[in-house]
């Protein structure tokens, strides 16, 4: 009897032990967390701005007569914003007045005595910009007369390029005769910027 009793309990035990490695094995089931996922769609809106152009302060030359013909220069900031975000591209147009004493007599230099030979460009400091591609042609004849003539494109940008904020700086030569009258000359250049290259 003893013998049957203690393989009766035995059997008991692994029936408990088998019982508690369940309820064990259930609760470590029922205890996992479930997660759910969720999704929201973020949207961002820009809207394009402004295409411009802008100078800051007047160029000025001095120079001494000294007998020969002089080939004097000057150079002109020009700040661009394209803005738009519509990657057009832009041109940057340019004429001018003839330089003149002014007055009742003036003295004038040549309608042709200025002349574009360079421009560089260069995105402003801690912006991102797509740089411009240009295909004006150097040396470029700077339009003249007493009444400014019809502009022509000094700059440009291609389309898909010129986004951003850039100073595009042109290089401008003025011949000088040695026959030149002394006076103070002046000269109205005129700037446009248009939408497309």
């Amino acid at each position: 009897m003893r013998l049957q009793l203690r393989r009766s309990r035995r059997s008991g035990y692994l029936r408990l032990a088998v019982r508690v490695c369940l309820f064990v094995t259930v609760l470590s089931v029922l205890s996992v967390t479930t997660v759910f996922a969720d999704s929201a769609t973020a949207t961002a809106t820009l809207t394009g701005g402004s295409l411009t152009e802008s100078t800051g302060s007047a160029p000025a030359i001095n120079a001494t007569l000294n007998g020969t013909d002089q080939l004097l220069t000057y150079t002109m900031a020009i700040s661009v914003d394209d803005a738009t975000g519509t990657g057009n591209g832009w041109n940057l147009t340019i004429t001018s007045t003839q330089f003149s004493t002014g007055g009742t007599t003036p003295s004038t230099l040549s309608t042709t005595a200025s002349t574009i030979t360079g421009v560089t460009s260069v995105c402003v400091a801690n912006t991102t910009c797509t740089d411009p591609t240009n295909t004006v042609t150097y040396p470029l004849a700077l339009p003249a007369g007493a009444t400014a003539p019809t502009a022509v494109k000094l700059f440009n940008a291609a389309a898909n390029t010129g986004m951003g904020s850039f100073t595009v700086t042109p290089t401008v030569s003025v011949s000088v005769p040695a026959n030149a009258y002394a006076g103070k000359y002046s000269s109205t250049v005129t700037l446009a910027i248009v939408s497309g290259p």
